[in-house]
């Protein structure tokens, strides 16, 4: 392992996204760094409020289901927030042992970029057709416009089945990973 004096070197997660900016010759990476720290941090608060109104709501009852649906809000933030550190994580830990090029680092940023949209396609996905909001029964709006085919094609997926979007978008960031390494 590289001295820690010589800058070559960080320290866990936090320290390797200001070192993976500065490793990488990407201004694609570079990009990618900052939009995903905004977007784990964004998710972090998102599940953890979700997680502490949870557990706010069910503090007198009983164990059981409860404990096992709190335990899922902080399995789906780990799901979530692993694919989108991971690119970071990569080319931080590839450029410490001095073997990164931009190729890789861009490859990595363009899949990191994927599984980003694919959370908010996901999302998409999952709208079911008819909802309650504010005690009000709302029907998902009709797809129009420039991108109407690929609402449709996202609408027509099952509700239940909409994590398969996130996750081929992670199963593509590992198979770029395995090409360019």
């Amino acid at each position: 392992m590289a001295d820690s004096d010589d800058g070559r070197t960080y320290r866990g997660l936090p320290g390797a996204f200001p070192y993976a900016f500065r490793a990488s010759e990407s201004r694609l990476f570079r990009g990618y760094v900052g939009a995903s720290a905004l977007v784990t941090l964004l998710v972090s608060f998102l599940l953890g409020s979700a997680l502490v109104v949870l557990v706010a709501n069910t503090l007198g009852t009983a164990g059981g289901s409860l404990t096992l649906s709190r335990s899922f809000y902080v399995l789906i933030g780990i799901l979530v927030v692993v694919p989108l550190v991971a690119p970071v994580l990569l080319v931080a830990r590839r450029h410490r042992r001095g073997g990164s090029d931009a190729r890789y680092d861009r490859a990595l940023a363009a899949a990191g970029f994927l599984f980003v949209l694919s959370l908010y396609l996901g999302l998409v996905a999952s709208m079911p057709e008819t909802f309650v909001l504010d005690g009000e029964t709302v029907t998902r709006p009709e797809p129009s416009g420039l991108f109407a085919p690929v609402v449709a094609a996202l609408y027509a997926i099952p509700p239940a089945a909409s994590p398969v979007v996130p996750a081929a978008a992670a199963a593509v960031m590992g198979l770029v990973h395995r090409r360019y390494r």
